[in-house]
C-alpha cells in the first residue's frame, strides 16, 4: 500500500544528537521535563551527599529543603514568573515551581548567563524577540503514538507546528546575534538550541501529506491514494449523471414532484411515489419516507456504480488509515529528540520569563564569591567580603508595592496632567503603599569572608526576620538564574543547600512543644549542613530559661562556625553579641530603631547590637503608664553597671548625627534635581526659540512677496487703464490722463509704504537707550512685546527677557513701545532669592525657587466647566511638591472659571499665597504651594 507514498515520505531522519543540560538532561525515556513535573519542587534543588550517603539522611535533607522553600515562599517567587512566560510548559513548570536550580556553581552561573544574554534581546528588541505561541506540549500526542493509538490530522499537525516553530526560534536567535555588534552576547542562548534536532524532514512529511489549514489529507500523499481519488470522483460524476437523468424522466412521468437524488444506506438513489414505482422495473428499494408515500430506489443501473462507490470509498479511507498509521510510527520513533526539543524550547522561554522579570524588578545580575579569600591586611584579618548586596528589597514585598503604584497611576493617566503632577500622584499613592521608593525598605548585607555566623539583634516588628528571608531568596534565586531587586553589583556565595528555622514548631500530634519544635529542627540542620550550606534560624534559644536558653544557643552557634559557609540568627539574647569579642569570625548586626518616632526604619547596622526596646514597643502600643514605669525600674535594677546607660546616649547620639547628615544630603540632591530639571527645560526652550524665529522670518517674507505681487499687479491694472484711455484720447485731454494715472501709482505706493512715525522710529534707534523694566517691540518677532533686564553694554547689544525665555540682542533690533504703552514689569519679574540650607531666604521667608512658567508646572482651566475646573486644580495643587509654584490659567471670559479658581487657591490649605495675573500674564494666577 505504501510503495507509492511521496518519495519524501520514506526518507530517515538524521541521527539523534543528544547533550546533557545543566538542568532538563534527556534520557531516551522518559523525557526528564514531564518526569519531573511528577515531583516535588526540592528535586530541583541540589542536595551535596555522596551516593554512599545514608537513604535516612538524604530524607531528612529534602524534608529540611522542602520546609525551607516553603518558609521563605519560594513557590510564591515561582508563580511570579509564570505571568511572563510564553508558552504552556513554562507557565506550568512555574506555576509548579519546577524552573532550573544549578546543582553547582557553575551550573548557575551559566543559568545567569542565559538570563543576561536574554535581557540583551530583549532591550534590542524592545520585546521578547521571538514568538513562542505556536509551540504547543506535545507530550500526549507523543505517548499516544507511542503506545500504538492512531493520531489524529490534528495531533500530526500540531506536532509539525510545535517543530516548525522550535526551528524558527533558533533562527531568529542566530539571526539577532548575527545582526548585534558583539554575536557573544547571544550564546548562551544559542547553545541551549544548538545541538538539538530539529526533525526538518518529519516536519516536511507531514505537511507535504497534510493540510493543515484544511485538517484533511491531500490528494499527493500517495500515489495510490491520488488514483483511487480520481477513479471515486470518475465513477460519482457518472453514478450522479445517471440518477438525474433517471430522476428527471420520473418527474415528466407524474412519478415525483420534482427531481429527486439523495443517498440512503450509503448508497444514491432517487425518490419516486409509490404508486409509480413500476416506472422503475428491476429497482431496489432502499428506504421508504415516514408517511410511505414516497420510495427512495436504486435503479438497476446504477446498482454496479454504487458498488464501485463504495469499494472506492473503502479503499480510500484505507489508504488515509495507512497514512496515518505511517506517520504515527514516524513520530514514535522520534519521541526522544521531540521531547529533548520540547526540554530545550522550555529552557529558553524559562530564560526569557527570568529576564523579564529582571527588567520588571529592575533587577542586577548578582555576582558568585570565591571561596578562598585573598585580601588580607597586615593583621591578617580579611578586607575582602563574601556576600556584599547593596539595596537588597523583599520581592514579594517589591511585587505589591509596584502593583499598587501602577494601579495609581493607571488612575491618573485618566486625568490630563504633567508628568510633574504625576510625579506628585506617585508621592499621594505612597499612602497607600508605602513610598514607591521605599517600600519593601532597601537593605545593605556586607559579611566579611572570614565570618561564618552573624548575630541579628534589634526590637520586635524591626525587621530582622524579613531581612534574614530576603537573604535566604536572594541565594535562592542566585542559584536559578534570577536577578535581584538590588544595586550595582550584588555578591554572595554558591550555597549547595538553604536551611531555615523560622517560625514556630509547635506540634500536638508529635507532641512537640515551642521550643521541643524550635530544637528538634535545628538539630536536624545540623545534621545534614556542609560546609557550602546557609543556616537561618530566628529567635535561636527562645522558649525556655534565658539562662539556659543563653548557654545552648553560644555552644550551637560555636559548633556551626566549623560546620558551615554562613548562619544567620536572630536574637533578644545580649550574651550572644559579645561572641564577636573573643573570636572574629563572628559579626553583629542591629536593627536601628528611631526613638524620636519609636518605630524601627527595617535598615541594617551592620557592627552594632541592638536593643531590645520591649518597653519603647509596649509604650506605643498603649499599655498603662504605670505598667512601663515598674518594669523601667526593674531593668535599672538588673542592669548590671551604669556603662549601658552611657553606651545608649552615644548610640543615640550617633544615630541623630547620621540622621542629620542624610536630611542634608537628600536635601542637596533634592535642589541639585530641580535646578538641572529647569536648566534642560529652559535650555530646550531656548533651542527651539530659533526654530521658531525662522518660521516667523519666513511668514513675514511670504507676506512681503505677496504684497510686492499685489502692489506690482495694481500698478499694472493702472498702466493698462493707461495705454487702453491714451488710445480715445484728444490732445487736451492728454495732460489730465497723465496726472490722474500717476495719482493712482503714488496711492499705489503710498498703500505698501510703512507710516512715517514708524520711519521716524526706525532712524531714531541710534539715539534710543532703553531702561530696565522698560517694554519694547521685537523687531525679528513680529513686534511681541519683551521686558529690558539690563542696560545697554559696551558691544550695543540688550538683555530682554520674552516670556520665559531670556535673550540678549543689538539695540537696532528693539523698538521703543509709544509712551502711553510703556509699563514697567515689576510684579512678573522673576524672583530669584538665595536659599539657605534650612530652605528659606536671607529675609527669613521660604524659597520657592524661580518663579518661571514652565509647561510641567502650569494647569490650563480654559475652555472647562466650573465643575470640571474645580476638580483638576484641586487635584493638581494636591499632587504639587512642597515650597513649589504653580501657574493656574483660567483665562479671562465671562469670569465664572477665574472666580472659581480664586476662590479655591483662597481656600486651599496647601495655597500659602497667590498673585493675580500682571500684564505679562493675562488670564494666569501664580499660586505659592506650602
Amino acid at each position: 500500500m505504501f510503495n507509492s507514498l511521496n518519495p519524501l515520505v520514506h526518507s530517515l531522519t538524521p541521527p539523534l544528537k543528544l547533550s546533557s543540560s545543566l538542568f532538563f538532561i534527556s534520557v531516551p525515556k522518559p523525557s526528564n521535563l514531564f518526569a519531573r513535573a511528577l515531583k516535588p519542587a526540592t528535586d530541583n534543588f541540589s542536595l551535596s551527599y555522596s551516593p554512599g550517603s545514608p537513604s535516612n539522611q538524604l530524607s531528612l535533607a529534602h524534608s529540611l529543603q522542602s520546609e525551607t522553600l516553603e518558609i521563605l515562599e519560594w513557590a510564591s517567587v515561582c508563580k511570579q514568573l509564570s505571568a511572563l512566560a510564553s508558552t504552556a510548559l513554562g507557565f506550568s513548570a512555574e506555576q509548579e515551581a519546577h524552573i532550573p536550580v544549578g546543582r553547582s556553581k557553575e551550573e548557575s552561573q551559566k543559568l545567569l548567563d542565559q538570563t543576561t544574554a536574554a535581557v540583551d534581546a530583549i532591550t534590542m528588541a524592545g520585546s521578547t524577540p521571538s514568538d513562542f505561541s505556536a509551540i504547543e506540549n506535545v507530550s500526549d500526542i507523543l505517548s499516544s503514538a507511542v503506545s500504538g493509538k492512531l493520531l489524529s490530522i490534528n495531533e500530526l499537525c500540531a506536532v509539525r507546528r510545535t517543530l516548525n516553530a522550535a526551528k524558527g526560534l533558533f533562527e531568529k536567535l542566530k539571526g539577532l546575534a548575527l545582526s548585534a555588534d558583539c554575536s557573544d552576547r547571544y550564546l548562551p542562548l544559542l547553545e541551549i538550541l544548538d545541538d538539538c534536532d530539529y526533525l526538518v524532514e518529519l516536519e516536511k512529511m507531514i505537511g507535504l501529506c497534510i493540510d493543515c489549514k484544511l485538517s484533511i489529507i491531500v490528494d499527493t500523499a500517495s500515489e495510490d491514494l491520488e488514483i483511487i481519488r480520481s477513479e471515486r470522483k470518475s465513477n460519482m460524476e457518472n453514478l450522479d449523471s445517471l440518477l438525474k437523468e433517471v430522476s428527471t424522466q420520473i418527474f415528466k412521468a407524474g412519478g415525483i414532484d420534482s427531481p429527486l437524488v439523495t443517498k440512503r444506506r450509503a448508497r444514491m438513489c432517487v425518490g419516486v411515489r409509490a404508486t409509480h414505482k413500476h416506472l422503475l422495473p428491476g429497482c431496489i428499494v432502499l428506504d421508504v419516507s415516514s408517511s410511505g408515500a414516497t420510495y427512495f430506489v436504486e435503479p438497476k443501473e446504477a446498482v454496479e456504480l454504487n458498488n464501485m462507490e463504495v469499494r472506492l470509498s473503502n479503499a480510500e479511507r484505507a489508504e488515509e488509515i495507512g497514512i496515518l498509521s505511517f506517520l504515527t510510527s514516524e513520530i514514535a520513533k522520534s519521541e526522544t529528540p521531540i521531547m529533548y526539543l520540547l526540554d530545550k524550547v522550555l529552557e529558553v522561554d524559562l530564560a526569557f520569563a527570568r529576564a523579564a522579570y529582571a527588567l520588571q524588578m529592575n533587577g542586577v545580575c548578582p555576582i558568585f564569591s570565591s571561596k578562598d579569600c585573598q585580601d588580607l591586611d597586615s593583621g591578617g584579618a580579611s578586607l575582602a567580603t563574601s556576600v556584599d548586596i547593596e539595596g537588597l528589597q523583599h520581592p514579594l514585598l517589591l511585587e505589591q508595592s509596584l502593583k499598587n503604584l501602577s494601579d495609581v497611576l493607571a488612575s491618573s493617566s485618566r486625568n490630563h496632567l504633567s508628568s510633574d503632577d504625576i510625579n506628585g500622584l506617585k508621592m499621594i499613592s505612597g499612602s497607600l503603599s508605602g513610598r514607591a521608593s521605599d517600600f519593601p525598605v532597601p537593605i545593605d548585607i556586607k559579611i566579611g569572608c572570614g565570618t561564618r555566623v552573624v548575630v541579628i539583634s534589634g526590637p520586635n516588628t524591626g525587621g530582622k526576620t524579613a531581612s534574614m528571608k530576603a537573604l535566604g531568596l536572594a541565594s535562592l534565586m542566585s542559584k536559578a538564574g534570577m536577578y535581584l531587586p538590588a544595586k550595582n553589583h550584588p555578591k554572595l556565595p554558591w550555597f549547595d543547600l538553604v536551611l531555615a528555622d523560622i517560625g514556630d514548631h509547635q506540634s500536638l500530634e508529635q507532641n512537640l512543644s515551642t521550643f521541643s519544635g524550635h530544637i528538634s529542627r535545628i538539630c536536624n540542620i545540623l545534621e545534614v549542613a556542609s560546609k557550602e550550606s546557609l543556616v537561618l534560624i530566628d529567635e535561636i534559644g527562645s522558649g525556655t530559661d534565658p539562662s539556659e536558653g543563653v548557654a545552648l544557643s553560644a555552644s550551637i552557634l560555636l559548633y556551626l562556625k566549623g560546620r558551615v559557609n554562613l548562619a544567620v540568627v536572630t536574637t533578644h539574647y545580649a550574651d550572644l553579641s559579645r561572641l564577636k569579642e573573643k573570636d572574629n569570625q563572628f559579626e553583629n548586626a542591629a536593627m536601628e530603631f528611631c526613638l524620636e518616632t519609636l518605630q524601627p526604619t527595617y535598615r541594617i547596622l551592620w557592627g552594632s547590637t541592638g536593643d531590645s526596646n520591649a518597653l519603647s514597643i509596649a509604650k506605643l502600643i498603649g499599655f498603662n503608664q504605670r505598667i512601663i514605669e515598674r518594669a523601667q525600674k526593674w531593668v535599672e535594677r538588673l542592669m548590671p553597671e551604669k556603662q549601658q546607660e552611657r553606651k545608649g546616649l552615644l548610640y543615640r547620639s550617633l544615630i541623630e548625627e547620621r540622621g542629620r547628615l542624610e536630611a542634608q544630603t537628600k536635601m542637596a540632591a533634592s535642589l541639585h534635581s530641580d535646578i538641572m530639571d529647569l536648566y534642560r527645560e529652559i535650555q530646550d526652550e531656548a533651542e527651539d526659540l530659533d526654530k521658531r524665529r525662522r518660521a516667523l522670518m519666513a511668514k513675514e517674507t511670504l507676506q512681503v512677496q505677496k504684497e510686492v505681487m499685489t502692489a506690482k499687479s495694481q500698478m499694472e491694472s493702472v498702466l493698462n487703464e493707461f495705454d487702453n484711455q491714451l488710445k480715445t484720447a484728444g490732445a487736451d485731454q492728454l495732460n489730465l490722463l497723465i496726472r490722474k494715472s500717476e495719482a493712482a501709482i503714488a496711492s499705489v505706493i503710498k498703500a505698501h509704504c510703512p507710516d512715517d512715525d514708524l520711519l521716524v522710529s526706525e532712524t531714531s534707534t541710534a539715539s534710543y537707550t532703553p531702561q530696565p523694566g522698560e517694554q519694547v517691540h521685537l523687531k525679528r518677532l513680529g513686534d511681541k512685546l519683551a521686558t529690558v533686564v539690563e542696560t545697554p553694554g559696551d558691544d550695543g547689544t540688550v538683555l530682554v527677557q520674552y516670556g520665559k525665555i531670556k535673550v540678549r540682542l543689538k539695540k537696532n533690533d528693539i523698538r521703543a513701545v509709544p509712551s502711553i504703552k510703556k509699563n514697567p514689569m515689576t510684579n512678573s519679574a522673576p524672583r530669584l532669592k538665595q536659599q539657605s540650607r534650612t530652605g528659606e531666604t536671607e529675609s527669613g521667608e521660604v524659597a520657592y525657587g524661580p518663579v518661571i512658567q514652565t509647561s510641567k508646572n502650569t494647569v490650563d482651566l480654559r475652555g472647562m466647566r466650573v465643575e470640571e475646573a474645580s476638580d483638576l486644580l484641586d487635584m493638581v495643587i494636591s499632587a504639587r511638591q512642597s515650597q513649589s509654584v504653580l501657574f493656574v490659567i483660567h483665562g479671562m471670559g465671562t469670569g465664572v472659571v477665574k472666580e472659581r479658581a480664586l476662590e479655591i487657591l483662597k481656600n486651599h490649605p496647601r495655597v500659602a499665597k497667590y498673585e493675580q495675573e500682571s500684564p505679562m500674564n493675562y488670564g494666569c494666577t501664580v499660586a505659592y504651594i506650602k
